[in-house]
């Protein structure tokens, strides 16, 4: 079992574990897919990286090679954008309940901001205005795997919704804003074909809406992410040929008219990344009672999605034939919380003390999510290219844990 032309157990060997493989092929492919697809249906797209999915420096200048854009959520992020060298006009910043720093920071940054409610505008203008605003839209309704996940509908706490949105584009306008463009983010690893044809289209249509009656043209219409990759084996890959198609047809019917036709923006981060990589962690017991448990290096600690969601990420023996005899097991993690399942009651080979288990679709929102809980240090991070690895994040150790801890003089004593 290999990943880009190197076996995971000379990875795992290398560089212990838990360690996280990423394929930069893969991840090159992912976004030559992606964009190629839109782009033979709109010549006018972009692609924006959703940078929450995984920061690493190093995952990101390969996607910035590629043409990316970066999708940035505060000044953390637009900060690693800049050192992985994307420019100024090539990053979009889409705060929550922004704080004055973050408003000031962007401001003084000159990057293209994307604002979640009206209130927010005046605040911004206090420190400038960009000479691109947008406002991220709640189109109504959203759609998720998991409810924690849903960014749209009247229970979600981001955007602005339909009858509010036109005030937003107005009040920028009185304010001397000349280039606007428009945003949605309405779910999250979604598979579902037919609902984004009816986002999307929901989408155009406020735009539209907006345009007319406020008296203004979009610059780009961004139609976010939640573009979803198959995690259980039961579960099929987006048509995405079918997906670029319908909606760059709803895109051209509200659009193609205009002076000078917008662009189409999409935020991907799970589609470009999820499949590129394999969470590596070791076993280190196995605990026969009423239920056999396994336990491995990783925890929720480590990747999180499972204990938080119920997230399934499937998992295979390293060395062993998936045809052999299989038991029912949990596999947790060594953190003191009941709830450190990483897989509940999942049919595995018989697994033994020292095996490796390779955990996949961990490149979004695994190292991103992950934490020093139990004053664990992270895991380390691995880059496979063209049969060579590269270590691109040091695994932590203590020294990390305590370095901005700092004990008062009179607690030494």
């Amino acid at each position: 079992m290999s990943i880009a032309g190197v076996s995971l157990g000379e990875l795992a060997s290398r560089h212990g574990t838990p360690v996280y493989v990423t394929s930069e092929k893969r991840v090159r492919d992912n976004y030559r897919r992606f964009c190629d697809t839109f782009r033979s249906c709109w010549h006018r797209f972009r692609a924006f990286y959703a940078v929450k999915a995984n920061s690493n420096l190093s995952i990101m200048s390969v996607l910035r090679q590629e043409g990316a854009g970066a999708d940035c959520s505060g000044i953390q992020e637009l900060q690693l954008a800049s050192m992985a060298k994307f420019k100024i006009d090539d990053m979009l910043y889409t705060g929550v309940y922004n704080s004055d720093e973050e408003l000031k920071f962007a401001s003084q940054l000159g990057v293209t901001v994307n604002l979640d409610d009206i209130g927010i505008l005046e605040r911004l203008a206090r420190f400038g205005l960009p000479k691109r605003l947008s406002f991220r839209i709640n189109p109504g309704f959203g759609k998720s795997e998991f409810k924690e996940m849903l960014c749209a509908g009247p229970e979600s706490k981001f955007g602005v919704p339909e009858e509010v949105a036109w005030k937003c584009y107005a009040k920028a306008k009185r304010l001397g804003v000349k280039r606007f463009g428009i945003h949605m983010m309405s779910g999250s690893s979604v598979l579902d074909l037919a609902y984004f044809n009816r986002v999307t289209d929901r989408l155009f249509e406020i735009a539209s809406s907006i345009s007319e009656r406020v008296g203004i043209e979009f610059e780009f219409v961004d139609i976010g992410g939640g573009f979803g990759v198959p995690h259980r084996p039961s579960e099929k890959p987006l048509d995405m040929a079918k997906l670029a198609a319908a909606v760059t047809a709803r895109f051209k019917e509200r659009f193609e008219d205009y002076v000078c036709p917008p662009y189409l923006y999409a935020e991907p981060g799970r589609y470009l990344i999820a499949d590129s990589t394999v969470l590596l962690t070791r076993v280190n017991a196995v605990k026969h009672g009423k239920k056999r448990f396994v336990g491995v290096d990783a925890g929720m600690n480590t990747l999180l999605r499972p204990a938080l969601y119920g997230a399934y990420h499937e998992m295979l023996v390293v060395g062993k034939s998936a045809e052999r005899k299989k038991e029912k097991v949990d596999i947790v993690g060594p953190i003191c919380e009941n709830g450190d399942i990483l897989a509940k009651d999942r049919l595995m080979p018989v697994i033994e003390k020292g095996d490796l288990i390779a955990i996949m679709n961990a490149g979004a929102y695994g190292y991103s999510m992950s934490s020093n809980y139990n004053a664990r240090p992270r895991a380390a991070e691995v880059l496979v290219s063209n049969g060579e690895d590269f270590l691109i994040r040091e695994r932590e150790d203590i020294t990390d844990i305590l370095d901005r801890q700092r004990i008062p003089g009179r607690l030494l004593r």
